[in-house]
């Protein structure tokens, strides 16, 4: 009996942690996205054998409006509608790095757009929050999710600014628009440790990657690199 026990215990195990199966493809993205890891990611800075392997898996293709997918894995961003874009492939990646995300970590998306950064989260924990602040891309964003298998990402329409309180606190929370300062509510809801990386700067030109990481309840911030991000709309265009 224990032995029984034993090996339906690790099957259980191989599933939970077995890569999730996407629809058949275009060989020609498949080897698209091949050439963006290898020219775009690796060929850069993105050293994290995980980051890569999930950048490499993950069908990005399928987060873009279809007329767009031939463009799916050229490294800029791309429009997803409402006035809003996908991240390029290669930032994607690097805030992914910089998170250092864990098996069992919380984490939370201000800005999930068309679902893309949560699927890439996804791959490294089932402990996935996202939060959209316009309805339509909140709907569109949770049915493509679900229909390509990651079921345990929880999608919320709402303001990012004031963060999910009732889910934190997070190990990590990651931005994906640009704010002249880091919400108030999103460091409160921050763990101990904790990580949150944000575009900060002006949002009408460009930003700086910025990392804080929490320690005795003090921000502790290292500015990174250049970059250009939508806004974050809402309570952050009234600061």
């Amino acid at each position: 009996m224990f032995q029984i026990i034993f090996i339906i215990a690790i099957l259980l195990s191989l599933c939970v942690s077995a890569p999730l199966a996407f629809p058949s493809e275009d060989p020609k993205l498949a080897e698209a996205r091949k050439r963006m890891v290898e020219r775009d990611l690796r060929g850069r800075d993105i050293t994290d054998p995980k980051v890569l392997e999930i950048m490499g898996r993950v069908p990005r293709h399928l987060f873009v409006q279809p007329s767009l997918r031939n463009k799916a894995y050229a490294d800029h961003p791309l429009p997803i509608g409402e006035g809003q874009t996908i991240s390029q492939p290669y930032i994607v990646a690097l805030m992914t790095q910089i998170l250092n995300l864990q098996p069992g970590e919380r984490v939370l998306e201000i800005g999930a757009g068309s679902g893309y950064q949560a699927a890439v989260l996804a791959e490294l924990t089932d402990q996935v929050y996202t939060i959209e602040i316009i309805e339509s891309l909140t709907q569109q964003a949770a049915q493509r999710l679900k229909q390509l298998g990651y079921d345990k990402v929880k999608v919320k329409y709402g303001d990012g600014y004031f963060g999910w309180e009732e889910a934190a606190p997070f190990d990590a929370i990651i931005v994906t628009c640009a704010a002249n300062h880091i919400p108030p509510p999103l460091i409160k809801q921050l763990k101990e440790g904790g990580r949150l990386i944000i575009p900060l700067g002006s949002t009408t030109y460009f930003q700086t990657l910025t990392l804080l990481v929490k320690k005795s309840g003090k921000a502790d911030i290292q500015h990174l690199t250049g970059v250009a991000f939508v806004p974050m709309t809402g309570e952050a265009l009234k600061k």
